[in-house]
């Protein structure tokens, strides 16, 4: 059949599965606005108030989902508008397709109206990248975007369409997407969804055996790989404590008696001593930021590695690895697991538990409202079942520390880029991923107020996420370091603007709350949770100079740790 490129685009979105698609129209994709007209009932399109907040949503959508979220901008400033979200997912390895219009192909490179290289500038934060000028070739490449946002190491992918593309008309064959045919020459094994690992089970599980310290560090790829239950199966079997990365959240419960915390600059002492005294780093799907290791000649100085990944660009890339299994992480990990011996590590174990009894995560409890206190509430009463976003900054290590995540996909969060104003358009994303779940944006004032406009796309889809904002009127993270290290020169940080958040939200049509006393923490909470149809502002008022304990100084080894 004879179809527009416009309606061959909303053709092959409904062939992969696509349900809901985010963003912000314009000249450049009136065509395929007018598509999504037509075929409202088949696809939902969220109008966001800014075209950041469509890739951030679509970020969100993915990670809550496991699907592949979608985001479309015009041209211009509004394909610019997505680069902050689409390097975002790319950081985190998230699938995402961004399509952006492009001018029409006889105006190309002639600076014409809106027009911009978006190809060019998203080249290094994009898996691929794709202009459209043939409308023959449309189809082809929106079933190899998605199969390559998804393949392997997950990554967002960018598609550009000339506007006179999406006005032509072409034969449409309809293709189921697990027949998609591609022509971008992968292997065999990866056309199959499998890439064969590259280093011997037998010596893994050897050096697994003889070890008589090992810890499992546990990193974003395992939620993403859906291998959480055999790294817990590994956990068990071989009486191995499990330390996470920020992404690595909820890839192993965090309930669990082998559970030693976050690592790294912000980790708690259990694991960052743990990783310091093991004789055996079993690192899986993580990749050795900077943020884990800090100094790097003294990061688990004592310990051999292994490296299990999908990425063979990460095996060796911020440190040594002496040895290395690269393909599917589920596959690697349950092979490992069946070549282990059962062991009895007890006195390992036994020195863990010790320090998770002597050196927990700690906050002055004197009846002050405290951020940390906040989030033990929003633990308790959501019983830990809630999707907790955060913003950047200290909320979100907060949020990281004192919530306890038992699950994947449960912590959303900007972990590699660092996205100040991520967390609402995520919730946002997540929401309508997750229905049904309680979602919870965990922000800072600063970063909130850099996309709080879409509370107006939350209060017009009737969505009710919830904000809690800990206010306390500065930068809090930046502070906090111009304090620790900068001799309290604090310098453009204090933001203590005024703003009537309370008011801001009630402006936008959302339910706005102050809570400046610790009893009225609950009571607002629980109006919030009970919200089916309106957004929650819970606008929480804290200390300007609370801080984020334990941190790592810059320059240190992980087991140098200011505690207070």
């Amino acid at each position: 059949m004879k179809l527009t490129g416009s309606e061959i685009l909303v053709e092959c979105l409904l062939e992969q599965g696509v349900d809901t698609v985010f963003g912000f129209p314009g000249g450049a994709v009136l065509n395929i606005y007018d598509a999504l007209y037509k075929n409202s009932g088949r696809i939902r399109h969220i109008l966001t108030s800014h075209e950041q907040g469509a890739a951030h949503a679509a970020d969100g959508y993915a990670r809550a989902s496991g699907k592949t979220g979608v985001c479309i901008a015009t041209s211009g400033p509004g394909a610019t508008n997505l680069v902050t979200g689409i390097a975002t997912a790319y950081m985190d390895s998230v699938p995402l397709v961004a399509f952006t219009g492009q001018v029409a192909t006889s105006l190309l490179g002639k600076d014409s109206f809106q027009e911009v290289d978006i190809r060019g500038i998203t080249m290094p934060i994009t898996k691929h990248n794709y202009i459209v000028k043939d409308i023959s070739e449309l189809a082809g490449v929106i079933r190899e975007a998605f199969y390559i946002a998804k393949e392997g190491r997950p990554g967002p992918v960018l598609v550009d369409i000339c506007k006179d593309v999406t006005a032509a008309a072409a034969e449409y064959e309809p293709v189921r997407a697990e027949n998609t045919v591609l022509g971008i020459g992968l292997s065999e094994a990866e056309e199959a969804g499998i890439a064969e690992y590259s280093s011997d089970i037998a010596a893994i599980a050897a050096m697994i055996n003889k070890s008589a310290k090992p810890v499992i560090l546990s990193g974003g790829g395992v939620s993403i790989a859906g291998a959480c239950d055999e790294v817990r199966a590994l956990s068990e079997k071989a009486s191995i404590p499990v330390a996470t990365t920020l992404m690595g959240l909820g890839s192993f419960p965090g309930t669990h008696s082998c559970f030693t915390g976050l690592l790294g600059m912000h980790g708690s002492r259990t694991s960052n001593m743990a990783v310091s005294e093991a004789d055996l780093i079993i690192a899986v799907g993580a990749r050795f930021s900077d943020r884990v290791m800090s100094k790097v000649s003294e990061f688990a100085a004592r310990a051999e590695i292994i490296h299990i990944d999908i990425d063979a660009a990460e095996i060796g890339k911020n440190i040594r690895a002496d040895l290395a299994a690269v393909g599917n992480i589920r596959k690697i990990l349950r092979e490992v697991e069946a070549a282990v011996e059962k062991k009895d590590r007890s006195g390992w174990i036994g020195k863990i538990s010790e320090w998770k009894r002597d050196f927990p995560l700690k906050y002055e409890k004197d009846g002050v409202l405290r951020p940390q206190y906040i989030v033990e509430r929003i633990y308790e009463l959501t019983k830990g079942d809630a999707i907790i976003t955060t913003e950047v900054g200290q909320n979100q290590l907060w949020a990281a520390q004192y919530y306890k995540y038992t699950r994947p996909r449960q912590f959303i969060s900007s972990g590699g880029l660092g996205t100040m104003g991520y967390g609402l358009g995520a919730a946002i994303g997540a929401r309508i991923a997750r229905p049904d779940k309680t979602v919870i944006d965990i922000a800072g004032d600063g970063s909130f107020r850099m996309n709080c406009i879409e509370l107006a796309t939350a209060v017009e889809y009737r969505l009710p996420v919830v904000i809690a904002l800990l206010n306390n009127s500065v930068l809090g993270m930046v502070r906090q370091w111009q304090d620790l290290f900068y001799d309290k020169r604090y310098s453009s940080t204090t933001i203590d603007r005024a703003t009537d958040f309370k008011a801001l939200a009630e402006a936008y049509g959302a339910v706005g709350i102050n809570v400046t006393g610790i009893d009225e923490v609950d009571d607002a909470l629980m109006v919030a949770f009970a919200s089916k149809d309106k957004p929650v502002l819970i606008n929480f008022i804290i200390d300007r100079d609370e801080k984020v304990f334990p941190i790592v100084p810059p320059g240190a080894a992980i087991d140098n740790l200011i505690e207070e």
